[in-house]
């Protein structure tokens, strides 16, 4: 086992991997850029280095910087979380090359399932329905415009390699694909440095439903039960909560199947999630794979009472996935809390938090890097806290968040708090009866906050 693991990130990621870390005896060192000097992982961590500025780019993705603290720290492994170099197969390669182990799968699998393009025909060469599309990365408008004209409008251009929402763009008609070619276009080669794209045909009014997988290096895989993230934002996750309120148990058993297929197929190794579409009449189709931890990852843990994170670090340590996880036990539902301001568009809302008070209780778990008096930086993401509750069904669950986000007090910033509340009143949310185009279809409702 490791004695010693480096965590390439931030926020609280970093916070929730370092307290698995202290769990199993394991030193930790933090990483931290100058506008981060008092985030509580620095705090938490037994170590801590700054490495560069506040900007991403000269510091948490700054390769040589990390690769430094790791040798004079003595770190033996590092640890990436998620977003920055997570999915960054370079990284993972010259952390092999410098033996330093990367907790998470190898550069060839990075590449290989990390590539959209790419893990789409390896999991239609193993059999797993896929949403119509390009056959790989489409290089110019003209491409995608006879691309776009067999497979029919609306379409979707998703950036090749990243995710999160970014360059991401819906077609609905050919006059506008030149247009939102070029922009998705640069907005993925910003966030991932790649500015390759693919095209799917737009599925209208689906489920997002994933499904979490661990593979140890021996060959045996195990899949952990689907979460739901189909409460979206601008393709980004609001809410995710495990089991999803639309699939049957039927359909359950075939997704996961069809993502141990996939990890199989690519000998995967570490955490991973198998991405789906499905549609109103139960079919599903495989959309992407993260080959990393995700941020919705809690829920999981809540119903399957297991630490995603500390099998993560096990794997990677060399041990073997022997047994299955534990049976899924009643509904968990994560709410992801952000520094914005929702009466204004969603503005980021940094500065100074004045007062803060986390709800507690049975079933209530609070993941975040924040504290009394901490001033969020304005150059990161503005996650600042998950609220992540469990109930006996989901029924149980919702009522469980009603109450904890009544306890829930931010003061000194504006955040999303109110604008989940209102979720949690909204009746079709309620009733399960959601897709992904939720928000948008209730946004003036559900931003009327008084």
């Amino acid at each position: 086992m490791f004695k010693k693991i480096l965590i390439a990130n931030r926020g609280e990621i970093a916070v929730r991997i370092i307290r698995t870390c202290k769990e199993m005896g394991i030193k930790t060192v933090a990483v931290y850029s100058e506008a981060d000097r008092d985030s509580l992982h620095t705090y938490l961590a037994d170590e801590a280095v700054c490495i560069g500025p506040p900007q991403s780019g000269n510091s948490y993705l700054k390769i040589p910087n990390i690769l430094s603290a790791a040798a004079i720290t003595g770190a033996e492994a590092i640890h990436p979380g998620y977003g920055f170099l997570a999915e960054n197969a370079e990284f993972s390669e010259i952390c092999e090359e410098s033996n330093i182990k990367f907790i998470g799968p190898s550069p060839d699998s990075i590449r290989k399932m990390g590539d959209k393009s790419f893990a789409k025909e390896t999991m239609k060469s193993v059999g797993v329905p896929v949403v119509p599309g390009s056959d790989g990365v489409v290089k110019d408008v003209k491409t995608a415009k006879e691309v776009a004209s067999q497979i029919g409008y609306p379409v979707m251009l998703k950036a090749s390699a990243g995710g999160g929402g970014k360059g991401m763009r819906i077609v609905w008609e050919e006059k506008e694909i030149e247009k939102m070619f070029q922009t998705a276009s640069s907005e993925a080669e910003a966030a991932f440095g790649v500015p390759d794209l693919y095209i799917e045909k737009f599925i209208e009014n689906p489920h997002h439903v994933e499904i979490q997988i661990m593979s140890d290096r021996y060959g045996n895989a195990f899949h952990y039960g689907e979460r739901d993230c189909s409460i979206q934002r601008r393709h980004q996750k609001l809410i995710e909560e495990s089991p999803s309120p639309l699939i049957t148990p039927e359909v359950r058993q075939k997704m996961c199947e069809a993502a141990l297929l996939g990890v199989k197929a690519v000998n995967y190794e570490g955490a991973g999630t198998i991405e789906f579409l499905v549609d109103k009449y139960l079919n599903f189709y495989f959309i992407e794979m993260n080959t990393r931890i995700q941020v919705e990852h809690p829920v999981t843990e809540m119903v399957r009472n297991t630490d995603l994170i500390k099998q993560q670090i096990l794997v990677a340590a060399g041990e073997r996935l022997d047994s299955p996880p534990l049976e899924p036990r009643g509904h968990s539902i994560e709410f992801r809390i952000n520094a914005e301001d929702p009466e204004h568009n969603f503005r980021p809302s940094p500065g100074k938090i004045e007062y803060l008070h986390f709800p507690g209780g049975f079933g209530v778990r609070i993941d975040s890097h924040v504290y009394n008096q901490y001033v969020i930086p304005p150059y990161y993401d503005s996650l600042i806290a998950k609220l992540i509750v469990w109930g006996t069904d989901r029924k149980h669950a919702i009522a469980r968040a009603r109450r904890a986000f009544e306890e829930f007090a931010v003061e000194g910033i504006k955040t999303t708090i109110p604008f989940h509340q209102k979720i949690l009143e909204n009746d079709d949310f309620v009733n399960g009866n959601f897709d992904t185009s939720f928000i948008d279809k209730n946004l003036n409702k559900l931003m009327r906050m008084s």
